[in-house]
């Protein structure tokens, strides 16, 4: 282990096959899609040079703004109903000490299910014939309702998003307060410090690295939904419900307009960038060890 950690060759040799993967499967198809992106083309046959035509169609394209608010209105829901929840489910979890394994493992166990098994089940629960939300009202007399309108279908499609990863910012958050030594909680009880105040004096200043990291991987997260959108309302009814990811893969594998599509996906690589970049200089803080 010594002999490597001085041989810089033998450190490169192990660095290079990960930055080749890296450069010919992530770098590389950026660099085409963005090339494919000055061009009109449908079917892929016969492509057209058209330089930034595809970006100002885009610009004009009302689906386009759609897609981009929707998206935002994910975006927040993640990070504020996402990553909120999980921090206070582990903040309660970590007060208990009978059945912790018990709820670590209901509330990680929907991110382990494939999205479009989810998808599917949530699919059915909205069904207007025999769906179990309708099934449900039936019971008590109530009629039918149609819960995927152009009003309701972003909701409804926000809600088994949110709700399959609020267990893994759950199991992040409660890491990072596992690792807190319990010495500081006896410090501050000794001091006549109640739960609120150890909550908000060494609890949260102490994990909020790891809460920015779970705001950030939320964020990017967000610029990647596409299954649950997809299988439940394929962004209808009238792109009510459509977001960058599914606008993008109907432009390019239903219209079958590759050039467009590419610049959109193109568009998601910026936004995810410039997301990422102000989201950091805004929790921008100096990170505290202990």
């Amino acid at each position: 282990m010594f002999k490597i950690k001085g041989d810089k060759k033998a450190i490169f040799l192990f660095l290079f096959p990960a930055a080749f993967m890296m450069i010919v499967f992530l770098f590389y198809p950026l660099v085409r899609t963005f090339y494919k992106s000055m061009f009109y083309s449908l079917n892929n046959i016969s492509p057209r040079f058209i330089g930034f035509g595809n970006y100002i169609k885009m610009f004009k394209d009302p689906a386009i703004s759609k897609s981009i608010i929707n998206t935002l209105i994910f975006m927040l829901a993640s990070v504020f109903v996402q990553v909120g929840i999980g921090v206070l489910l582990a903040m309660l979890v970590d007060m208990i000490r009978a059945g912790q394994n018990f709820f670590k493992t209901v509330y990680l166990f929907p991110v382990v299910v494939s999205a479009a098994a989810l998808g599917l089940m949530f699919n059915l629960f909205y069904g207007y014939d025999g769906g179990l939300l309708n099934s449900f009202l039936a019971i008590f007399g109530i009629g039918k309702v149609v819960w995927l309108t152009e009003k309701t279908s972003l909701l409804m499609v926000i809600i088994p998003t949110v709700w399959q990863y609020v267990g893994f910012y759950f199991v992040i958050i409660l890491t990072a307060i596992t690792k807190i030594p319990t010495t500081f909680y006896e410090a501050a009880h000794l001091e006549g410090a109640n739960a609120y105040h150890r909550i908000t004096k060494i609890t949260l200043p102490l994990i909020f690295g790891d809460i920015k990291v779970s705001i950030m991987l939320a964020i990017t997260g967000t610029l990647k939904v596409f299954d649950f959108v997809w299988i439940i309302t394929q962004g209808g009814p009238f792109d009510s419900s459509q977001v960058l990811g599914t606008y993008m893969y109907d432009i390019t594998f239903q219209r079958r307009l590759f050039g467009y599509g590419s610049s959109i996906a193109v568009l998601i690589v910026v936004l995810g960038f410039a997301l990422t970049f102000f989201t950091n200089k805004f929790l921008k803080s100096e990170d505290i060890t202990y």
